[in-house]
């Protein structure tokens, strides 16, 4: 039976995942290069409405489908056929209401990966990259741990709001694609963002939106839905604090890039464990979080010398990686799902562990796979020239500011 709260509750959280996306490309935009403003506004956009209706053609029921080897969902709901208004079985909210809250978060994952490729990527390239990279990657991945008789699903692997499926798959994917795509030419590298205040507004917005992620993942209103609402909050200022406490001590200052990087890290830490954890769990999640991201991004990333330009693989694969394992060491029954490891529950911890992998493992592959398809079919990289004068003009003949550099 359809619940009129329940129902309200998840139209909002649909609305808030959805701005995520055009968010996330202006925090992303704020970061680049003025000549490259409008190419990350123009990536983030088109993925949400290209995914939008890979979903309903196809992507939604390769998700949540009828099973196929535990892996994927067969194509009996493609163009949503059989999915109407009525509640699916445990649901109280129309089953069209769900298909747009799992819409959104397929659209914002690979609207994720933007970040490791800016200011070099061939548009061309880029949507046929997403389109396959959607369908191969992150369906059978949704399907294997959100899915009825999807693999980890049936293993009883926890992810309340994504973080295996959405900031792993997203984040390991992100660092193959920058690598082979490569570095980008001339002071790319070393550039400072063209405008904070952009990239502060689009993390502000971020964390507003992830209440709606995660608390929406409750799929009605209960003590579930506050538990994962406090949770995101107390993470995310967690994760703001740590690593500001960090910039300070070893840079001896702290920098607003810092603060609004870590409360990204927070919340990918946080989002797999939102309804499966207490508030005090959070602060060690969220601090977690923005700890692992700035080791990697101040740390490992310099060293092995790798373009992930806007710190994706740093701060949503490392963090979510955190996050999920984390999941698995402070779950609690009386919040929701199972106990994990400090209730002595050493197998939720494992197969955290096996998601973990799988993610990782589909992730590599797969992207891999696809780089190389698209870069032989349309090729992946602009040329050099079209690099140095920028992307907004030579592929999309725009230009974000009258003067450019």
């Amino acid at each position: 039976m359809i619940n009129a709260a329940d129902t309200a509750w998840v139209i909002v959280a649909t609305i808030l995942v959805m701005i995520m996306t055009p968010t996330l490309a202006f925090f992303y935009g704020g970061l680049v290069r003025k000549k490259n403003m409008l190419s990350v506004l123009m990536q983030c956009m088109v993925i949400l409405a290209v995914i939008s209706i890979q979903w309903i053609l196809f992507g939604y029921s390769l998700a949540f489908g009828p099973d196929h080897g535990g892996i994927i969902g067969s194509l009996k709901y493609a163009f949503l056929n059989g999915v109407g208004l009525d509640p699916i079985e445990g649901q109280t909210i129309p089953a069209q209401l769900f298909v747009c809250f799992q819409m959104m978060f397929a659209v914002i994952t690979p609207a994720l990966m933007v970040g490791a490729f800016v200011e070099r990527i061939k548009f061309s390239g880029f949507l046929l990259f997403v389109v396959l990279w959607s369908t191969l990657i992150y369906d059978p991945m949704c399907h294997m741990v959100w899915g009825k008789g999807g693999w980890l699903f049936d293993k009883g692997a926890l992810d309340f709001a994504g973080g295996t499926v959405i900031h792993i798959t997203a984040g390991i994917s992100a660092l193959v694609a920058s690598m082979m795509i490569g570095k980008r030419s001339g002071n790319g590298m070393s550039s400072s963002p063209h405008n904070l205040p952009f990239a502060v507004l689009g993390a502000a917005f971020l964390w507003m939106g992830w209440f709606g992620f995660n608390a929406g993942s409750a799929l009605g209103v209960g003590k579930q839905t506050v538990s994962a609402f406090i949770n995101t909050n107390t993470a995310a200022a967690a994760a703001l604090i740590a690593w500001m406490a960090l910039d300070w001590f070893i840079n001896k200052i702290p920098t607003v890039l810092g603060v609004i990087t870590g409360v990204v890290a927070g919340l990918v830490a946080i989002t797999p464990a939102a309804g499966f954890v207490t508030p005090m769990a959070s602060i060690a999640i969220g601090a977690g979080g923005s700890i692992i991201g700035f080791i990697f991004v101040t740390c490992i990333k310099p060293k092995f010398g790798y373009d992930d330009s806007l710190d994706v693989f740093g701060v949503h694969g490392m963090a979510g990686v955190w996050g999920a394992l984390a999941t698995g060491i402070f779950a609690v029954k009386e919040v929701g799902g199972t106990d994990g490891l400090l209730r002595g529950n050493w197998h939720q911890m494992w197969v955290q562990a096996e998601g973990v992998l799988v993610a990782i493992a589909l992730s590599v592959v797969g992207t891999f796979i696809i780089f190389k398809i698209c870069d032989l079919l349309i090729g992946m990289r602009v040329d050099m020239r079209d690099e140095n004068i920028g992307l907004d003009l030579t592929q999309h003949h725009e230009a974000g500011y009258t003067l450019i550099d």
